[in-house]
């Protein structure tokens, strides 16, 4: 009977073992979970902020060029309404998107709006008015730095993003990280001619187009 008794107090003792070294190990994944997805929404607010800043730019911007005699109407709108589309898509500024459909939707966006961006400041070189205003230097600028920015923390959202991802896929995290609400988050793809921000350099040493010779 001691024995008996003996014998089931071992098990016992070697079935707690196991539930709390097992419960420790939840908790473990659980924690690094959690401090990955707050690696990746930090990140994602980042992303937010630099995009947000370079659409505070845009009105200024749009000001000052359309101040320029006979500037293409047409290039304005085009940014303009690019401006709005970014506006459309609505997304937590505060927490990565799980949702892979709505952030193309967002990338394809703003991608919209890094082209018109840089139609308008391509265009903007044939006003040698516009070379010599200082606020469209500053905003030139600007621009500059923000769509370099803009490159640098989309990377480091990538980067936490491929961290948080392998640790959900992997083996055992796997097997609680579905059901602890850790799915796989989604990341930028990159797509023709994002190697590199838009082009915002102007060729001052250009001559300025001449005028049209008028006719007696």
């Amino acid at each position: 009977m001691n024995k008996f008794a003996l014998g089931c107090g071992v098990l016992i003792a070697i079935l707690l073992f196991i539930v709390v070294v097992a419960a420790i190990a939840v908790g473990g994944s659980y924690n690094r979970l959690v401090r990955l997805q707050q690696a990746v929404d930090q990140n994602w607010a980042q992303v937010q902020n630099v995009y947000q800043r370079r659409a505070d730019l845009i009105p200024n911007l749009v000001n000052t060029v359309s101040g320029a005699a006979n500037f293409e109407k047409s290039t304005l709108v085009e940014v303009t309404n690019a401006r709005a589309s970014v506006g459309r898509v609505q997304l937590d500024p505060n927490k990565a998107p799980t949702d892979a459909a709505q952030l193309q939707q967002f990338q394809a966006a703003q991608g919209q709006l890094s082209n018109a961006l840089s139609r308008l400041l391509l265009v903007s070189e044939r006003y040698p008015e516009l070379k010599a205003n200082q606020n469209f230097l500053s905003l030139q600028a600007q621009l500059e730095g923000t769509e370099n920015r803009i490159s640098v923390e989309r990377g480091n959202f990538n980067k936490t993003v491929q961290d948080y991802n392998v640790a959900v896929r992997s083996f055992p995290t796997n097997l609680i990280a579905g059901m602890l609400g850790f799915p796989p988050k989604p990341f930028f793809t990159a797509q023709p001619g994002a190697e590199k921000p838009p082009p915002v350099q102007f060729n001052f040493s250009s001559p300025a187009p001449a005028a049209p010779a008028t006719t007696p």
